[in-house]
C-alpha cells in the first residue's frame, strides 16, 4: 500500500513523528494513521511512543529495511524487471533483497529463490507465487543467514543465471566490501553457481568502506543504485564493464 511506504519514508527522515504530524501530511484521520503504525510495527520496522512513530535502530534486517525504505523499494522494483517467471534464482541476504524477494512473488509466477536467508524465507511466507529453497549451514542469529562449509556444499548442487546480492560498502580499488568475512565467504559460494552477479544497494553504500572485501569489480555484471551516485563513481563502474542502472 502506497500509504505504508509514505509513512516509513515519513518516519525514516524525521527519525520521529507524531501521529498528528502524518495524519495532516497523508491527509487521512488519525484513526487510520493508528491502525497503518500498528501494521509497520508488526512487521518491525517502527516502534509507537506515547502518540510518536518513531524509527527503529539496530541491525536486523527488520530495522535495517526501514532506512531509505522507498528507494530500496525502487531499486528492488527495478530488479525485478530481470526476472522472468518459472526462473529459479539466488538471493543473498539483505534489507534490498529481501523487498526484491516479495516484488518477485508479487509481479512473478512459478519462481524458485534459492536464498541463505531465513528472514526472506520468513518475509515472503504468505505468498504462494514462488518457492523458497533455504541452503542450510551455521546460523548467523543477529543476521538470519546460514554460512559455514555445509552451505558451500549444498549451493554447489545449483546453477543459476542470475544472483542478486545487497553490499555494506565500496572501496574504487577493492571493489564491494561487507561487514562479517563469513558473510562475504557465502557470497563467493554462490557466485560460483551463477552466470550473473547483480549488486542492488543504495548510493549510501557508496560513500563509505567497510571491513571485508565482498567480491570485486570484475565479478560484477550490473549495479542497481539510486541517482544519488556521484558522476565520478558512474564512470568508473563503466570503466569496469558495469551496467549501471539508476532509479530516482
Amino acid at each position: 500500500m502506497k500509504r505504508l511506504d509514505d509513512i516509513i519514508n515519513l518516519v525514516s527522515q524525521a527519525k520521529k513523528i507524531d501521529v498528528n504530524t502524518l495524519s495532516e501530511k497523508l491527509g487521512v484521520s488519525k484513526v487510520t494513521v493508528r491502525k497503518d503504525l500498528d501494521k509497520l510495527e508488526s512487521r518491525g520496522l517502527l516502534h509507537r511512543e506515547h502518540g510518536y512513530a518513531v524509527l527503529n535502530s539496530g541491525d536486523d534486517l527488520n530495522v535495517r529495511l526501514s532506512y531509505h525504505y522507498k528507494i530500496k523499494k525502487a531499486i528492488a522494483e527495478r530488479a525485478v524487471e530481470l526476472v522472468s517467471d518459472n526462473e529459479t534464482i539466488m538471493i543473498e541476504s539483505g534489507s534490498t533483497c529481501a523487498l526484491l524477494a516479495e516484488a518477485i512473488c508479487q509481479h512473478r509466477r512459478n519462481v524458485k529463490i534459492i536464498t541463505n536467508s531465513c528472514f526472506i524465507a520468513s518475509y515472503v511466507r504468505k505468498y504462494d507465487s514462488c518457492q523458497v529453497i533455504l541452503l542450510g549451514g551455521n546460523y548467523q542469529a543477529n543476521s538470519e543467514v546460514t554460512v559455514g562449509p555445509l552451505l558451500k556444499e549444498m549451493v554447489k548442487s545449483f546453477h543459476v543465471e542470475k544472483l542478486f546480492v545487497g553490499t555494506d560498502g565500496f572501496d574504487e580499488t577493492l571493489g564491494f566490501m561487507g561487514k562479517d568475512m563469513m558473510r562475504c565467504e557465502v557470497v563467493q559460494y554462490m557466485a560460483k553457481s551463477a552466470d550473473e552477479l547483480i549488486v542492488l544497494t543504495d548510493s549510501s553504500k557508496f560513500t563509505k568502506r567497510s571491513l571485508v572485501n565482498q567480491f570485486a569489480l570484475s565479478q560484477v555484471s550490473q549495479v542497481i543504485t539510486d541517482s544519488d551516485v556521484s558522476k565520478t563513481l558512474r564512470e568508473h563502474l563503466r570503466a569496469n564493464h558495469i551496467n549501471l542502472k539508476l532509479v530516482d
